[in-house]
């Protein structure tokens, strides 16, 4: 299994424009992090777990040439507003693209693309087949996926764990029965969107507690504000089996 991750950044705390602060200034590409999301690629599927804003590029970037899946964690706009930016896909490969989302998400996504889901089908729209998950595992082909309900705040939201690898990104507080579904996942992913505390997200230090609780041989850091600072001060903090996620990080499991 081959994980890219696609963005490990947020909208809080980035600039609208340039603010020349040393991330602004950094000529490490590591710190140019579009809004969070990861490309998973299995024996026979190709799976993006969420669609932000950014997704049109991020997969230009990627080079992907396929895409059968889109997971939902959760409905805000820096995760869903993407969505039509599939049409491409749809009209280069010939097929519709699976979805997957709560039931939740997909009412979201009806308000938001609403034209989509319309009785009359304008030409050229997005072209999609639905599906319905909750707490169930469930399969996209041969792979097994499990989501972890976790919270934002105070809204519920999923993250997923496929095999030894598990992916978690804007959760503040993680229920001890998902705690448990995560144990001897070997790579983790989790947020951390800066060091001063947040209402809906976990800090650095709560994201580090996190991962040497679950104990994973590596963990690393995603949804990332832009006041965290430059990649290689931040690495410079953290425990040697814990490191910062860029834009680009290439897993293979």
């Amino acid at each position: 299994m081959k994980i890219t991750l696609l963005g490990t950044g947020t909208s809080q705390g980035i600039p609208v424009i340039c603010c020349n602060c040393e991330v602004c200034r950094s000529e490490d590409p590591r710190d140019n992090r579009l809004r969070v999301s990861v490309l998973i690629e299995t024996g026979d599927k190709t799976i993006v777990i969420d669609s932000g804003p950014d997704f049109r590029y991020q997969m230009l970037r990627a080079g992907v040439k396929d895409l059968d899946a889109i997971v939902y964690t959760h409905e805000h706009k820096d995760h869903v507003a993407g969505l039509d930016d599939i049409r491409p896909f749809n009209y280069l490969l010939k097929k519709n693209i699976d979805i997957y989302a709560t039931e939740r998400v997909q009412d979201a996504l009806k308000r938001e693309f609403s034209y989509i889901f319309a009785e009359k089908v304008y030409p050229g729209i997005p072209q999609i087949d639905v599906h319905t998950i909750d707490t169930d595992n469930f399969y996209i082909g041969e792979t097994e996926l499990i989501p972890l309900p976790i919270m934002h705040y105070k809204l519920p939201i999923l993250g997923f764990r496929i095999n030894d690898f598990t992916y978690i990104t804007d959760a503040k507080t993680i229920p001890q029965e998902t705690v448990d579904k995560i144990r001897g996942t070997k790579i983790l992913i989790v947020n951390a969107l800066q060091r001063e505390d947040h209402i809906s997200h976990f800090t650095v230090a709560e994201a580090i507690a996190f991962a040497q609780d679950i104990g994973a041989e590596m963990t690393y850091l995603t949804h990332i504000s832009h006041n965290m600072g430059k990649h290689e001060d931040v690495e410079r903090s953290l425990p040697a089996n814990i490191r910062l996620g860029y834009d680009g990080l290439v897993l293979n499991l």
